[in-house]
């Protein structure tokens, strides 16, 4: 990994959109800080367009897609991607699967919920469960006290023995069914509303991170960007970033906008 801030300021002069994790990346510890928040209100007003991509539950990507300074948002692990039009007042819902494949999941996913919260003690249901639509959330360190990394992979075991895909973050192991991910909606998403596709992913767009749950946007963007806590997980990376913040969470975040912003600027000159 290479460190940001040593990284010629032309590497990303060319870049659009940046695809942002939510948890211990815009966050920090567990709070929107309110130079996170001005960050991405700073990209905004300078044409590039930020969108989140979070393990985070439907209720949440709604208000988020409203409320935040973000052209779109990514939820429940690319189970699917909002985007709200303020001018027509109309938010855009693209699902990866039916009304009637989330409701058969629902309870298949409730039933395996059940059996690792009783085999795996000390694990809760995410606090924001009830507001997913896709997606089985198992708290290990956020509202409850830090689990052991054995429990963590056991949680992962249990679901995946079930049949799930299982993807730790650094508060949850998210768990689901079917194909979709961060990274795959993620590119139909930059197509769909952005018109970005091909080699030009690579070249305007730039993902942060922090995460085991970030790896195939570590892995396939060449323009990805892990916060220094990324460095705590990097045993249990299959793919890692190709440059690091000095900063972690959403410190690093900012540090990251900051070298944007300067990079188009310098590109304007």
């Amino acid at each position: 990994m290479i460190e940001l801030s040593t990284s010629p300021i032309e590497t990303f002069a060319g870049i659009d959109v940046i695809l942002t994790d939510i948890d211990d990346t815009l966050t920090t510890d567990g709070r929107l800080t309110s130079s996170a928040y001005v960050a991405m209100e700073r990209l905004q007003e300078a044409g590039i367009s930020v969108v989140p991509v979070t393990g985070r539950c439907a209720g949440w990507c709604d208000h988020i897609a409203r409320m935040w300074p973000v052209c779109a948002v990514v939820g429940e692990n690319g189970a699917f991607y909002f985007r709200y039009d303020h001018d027509t007042k109309i938010m855009h819902r693209e699902f990866r699967q039916s009304s009637a494949e989330r409701y058969e999941n629902h309870a298949r996913l409730q039933s395996i919920g059940n059996e690792i919260l009783s085999t795996v003690h000390g694990t809760a249901l995410a606090s924001d469960q009830e507001y997913r639509l896709t997606d089985l959330a198992i708290d290990f360190a956020e509202d409850v006290p830090q689990l052991s990394s054995e429990k963590i992979h056991q949680i992962v075991s249990i679901a995946e023995q079930a049949g799930l895909v299982a993807k730790i973050s650094s508060i949850h192991v998210n768990c689901w069914i079917g194909d979709h991910s961060k990274l795959s909606t993620s590119l139909m998403m930059l197509d769909q509303v952005f018109d970005i596709k091909g080699d030009q992913t690579q070249e305007n767009v730039v993902f942060v991170g922090d995460s085991p749950n970030d790896a195939t946007m570590f892995g396939y963007l060449k323009k990805s960007v892990g916060v220094a806590n990324v460095l705590q997980y990097l045993a249990e990376l299959q793919e890692t970033p190709n440059y690091i913040t000095r900063n972690k969470c959403g410190a690093g975040f900012t540090e990251l906008a900051d070298v944007l912003l300067a990079a188009q600027r310098s590109k304007s000159q």
